[in-house]
């Protein structure tokens, strides 16, 4: 006789990676929380995905620039975090950096004709209108919501499983995770120097948290890859962190931290402050940093 389960854990490739949701209940309507949830994903892939022709992305970066555009709610909720985030970190964080992306081949569709230059990438091209309208300042403005997007899908999925009235659970895309419920979670979290290796093992109680890294390809050897995320002041990968883990009360934002804590390491205290965000730095020389308000539940593997 089968024992019965009182959790319930599906998976889904969704944004490029594969979306994990686990939950604290089962039976049908339970079935029907998930579902949602990655409905709720799967909308945000659409809206704001580069390679999707008619996403909202795809045609705010073939026409904004001519003419205001009315977008979804989500992507302009989306746009107007990613303005501030901009804002106050100093043009640091800059989703205009989308021709950067191209021109090293981290995205598709470059243009040999528009140069890629420092300082090139202005997130304050960006004209956010009210009625959801958008409008960019330049014609050759292009966006990439990828910095930030999948912690907002994240998000979205964990409101619609509380709407359902699930208990507890978490909800992982690729590393961008978020835990619900009065239960302690525990994530094990990779080396970024060695991905087969546990680097720490990180407590969290309803809270948000995510990572990024250089490249490691395994084909490759044990050699470190540049970084994916490109510093919009110079237009070349960040080079300052290897990895970088950020844990807040939303994804969205701690996915959007991790980019400019990779290019600007320790020197991002104040906008972590400010976002009551705490970090885990693994610089450059291998050294590893934790904010003081997180050490206690971030436990280093021996």
């Amino acid at each position: 006789m089968p024992i019965a389960s009182d959790r319930t854990r599906r998976a889904r490739p969704l944004l490029g990676t594969f979306v994990e949701i686990e939950v604290a209940a089962a039976g049908s309507r339970t079935n029907a929380a998930i579902d949602a949830a990655f409905d709720a994903v799967a909308l945000v892939h659409r809206l704001m995905s580069f390679h999707e022709r008619d996403s909202d992305v795809s045609r705010l970066n073939r026409d904004a620039g001519v003419r205001p555009m009315r977008v979804h709610a989500w992507t302009f909720e989306v746009l107007e975090a990613a303005v501030e985030m901009h804002r106050r970190s100093r043009g640091v964080f800059d989703v205009t950096v989308a021709p950067a992306l191209q021109a090293v081949g981290l995205l598709p569709g470059a243009d040999d004709e528009r140069a890629v230059v420092p300082g090139a990438c202005v997130g304050d091209a960006i004209e956010l209108l009210p009625e959801r309208i958008v409008r960019f300042q330049a014609p050759d403005t292009r966006i990439d919501l990828g910095g930030i997007a999948k912690g907002f899908a994240v998000d979205r999925a964990i409101e619609v499983l509380r709407e359902f009235d699930v208990p507890a659970g978490l909800v992982n895309a690729g590393g961008d995770l978020r835990v619900f419920g009065a239960a302690p979670h525990a994530v094990d979290l990779r080396d970024p120097r060695d991905p087969l290796r546990l680097l720490a093992r990180i407590e969290m109680a309803g809270e948000a948290l995510a990572s990024t890294a250089r490249r490691f390809d395994l084909m490759e050897g044990s050699t470190l890859g540049a970084s994916a995320i490109i510093n919009p002041a110079t237009g070349e990968p960040a080079a300052a962190m290897i990895g970088a883990t950020i844990r807040t009360s939303s994804c969205m934002i701690a996915d959007a931290l991790t980019k400019v804590v990779m290019i600007s390491g320790t020197g991002a205290g104040d906008l972590l402050e400010h976002y009551g965000a705490s970090a885990l730095l693994v610089v450059a020389d291998g050294d590893i940093q934790i904010t003081s308000d997180w050490s206690q539940a971030v436990h280093l593997a021996a």
